[in-house]
């Protein structure tokens, strides 16, 4: 029998896996778009409120030798975040639009249901892997995290609570590692 695998990270990836992360870019556009009503208000009233996870997101995809190509902030309404996210979607040099916040279930967090309504193409994976590691650190809670992923105008788009805890997860655990394979696969066709 060939062999048809191969061991990459400590996985067996199959040849046709090695070969797309060969291919795939080594780095790639990040957009961080931050959905508070809080911040945001601070912001129009010229307060300072800092965006630890915006931040900690930017310096992450930094770490991973990924470029942050713009970031934005927006309230927690619906047409504001979708307004955004076209428009950051349409910008030559963004691979990856990632939505931090507004996951919760509260009436005010709209931040899934907006962006999922825009895909082209759902990345279920996304969320499931990001519950069941999520699982590992907070247990059954993990169930109440609503992390979603998919494509909107041929870019990837990631939603993530707002957390420090979830954006590191998602970021350092499954978003950047993947990033220039995911990017490959989008730009294929």
């Amino acid at each position: 029998m060939k062999e048809n695998r191969r061991l990459l990270e400590g996985r067996v990836l199959s040849k046709s896996v090695e070969e797309h992360r060969r291919r795939a870019p080594s780095s790639v556009g990040v957009f961080l778009i931050t959905c508070s009503s809080t911040r945001y208000a601070a912001l129009r009233e010229g307060r300072e409120l800092p965006d630890e996870s915006g931040d900690l997101a930017a310096e992450l995809v930094a770490r991973f030798g990924h470029r942050v190509v713009g970031r934005s902030l927006v309230p927690n309404v619906a047409e504001e975040l979708k307004r955004t996210v076209l428009e950051v979607a349409r910008g030559g040099n963004v691979d990856i639009v990632a939505v931090l916040g507004g996951t919760g279930l509260s009436p005010r967090d709209i931040s899934v249901e907006t962006v999922e309504s825009m895909f082209e193409k759902s990345i279920p994976g996304f969320g499931e892997f990001f519950r069941r590691l999520s699982y590992e650190a907070v247990g059954l809670a993990a169930m109440l995290s609503r992390a979603v992923a998919g494509t909107v105008l041929g870019k990837a788009v990631f939603v993530t609570p707002g957390s420090s805890q979830a954006v590191t997860l998602a970021f350092e655990k499954i978003i950047l590692p993947e990033a220039g394979h995911l990017v490959h696969h989008i730009r294929e066709h």
